[in-house]
């Protein structure tokens, strides 16, 4: 993960803007794909925990000379930020962009985010936990503001224009069949 953690975003005052681009250590993540493509033995990286929403303090995942590394992320292929000569995706050999309306993109996230509410979110351990104990109608409004606050100015600002600097776009539909 590339993520900073929460307590560093919450510290710069931009927790509302994670997943944005300044949310990441991008450093962090060119220098792990460096050490990769340079054959670099034993690179151990930080562990994400979707549950909690953040880093996992003292936890690493350990890469060994992999054949193929798939790097998943909205951001991915960004430019490179100030003060940087080179961009995360300069490493990569082949680069995808999955594309699709943006209606149907905040219909699949509502939809997700009302199959979470119902499940992964009812453990109490879970980030979201409070989203559970809402009534249906108020945490529909509470995913509403954060696709129109958060999710969709990132992707219009963000993640969309990158789709330039792909290999290959592909053009998902409504029901998420490649068109």
């Amino acid at each position: 993960s590339s993520d900073l953690p929460n307590a560093e975003l919450e510290k710069r005052g931009i927790m509302t803007r994670k997943g944005f681009p300044e949310s990441y250590d991008r450093l962090a993540l060119i220098n792990f794909v460096s050490d990769i493509k340079s054959g670099k033995k034993h690179i151990e990286a930080p562990v994400y925990s979707h549950l909690v929403y953040d880093i996992v303090q003292g936890q690493t995942i350990s890469i060994d000379e992999p054949d193929v590394v798939i790097i998943e992320g909205l951001n991915v292929l960004q430019p490179p930020s100030l003060g940087q000569e080179v961009a995360l995706s300069d490493f990569f050999d082949f680069k995808i962009f999955v594309d699709a309306e943006q209606s149907d993109i905040r219909a699949w996230y509502l939809s997700r985010f009302q199959k979470l509410r119902a499940g992964a979110f009812t453990n109490p351990k879970s980030y979201f936990h409070r989203y559970a104990e809402m009534e249906a109608e108020d945490a529909l409004a509470t995913a509403e503001g954060f696709w129109e606050n958060i999710n969709l100015p990132n992707l219009i600002e963000n993640i969309a224009p990158t789709l330039s600097r792909a290999t290959l776009v592909l053009q998902k539909g409504t029901k998420h069949a490649v068109e």
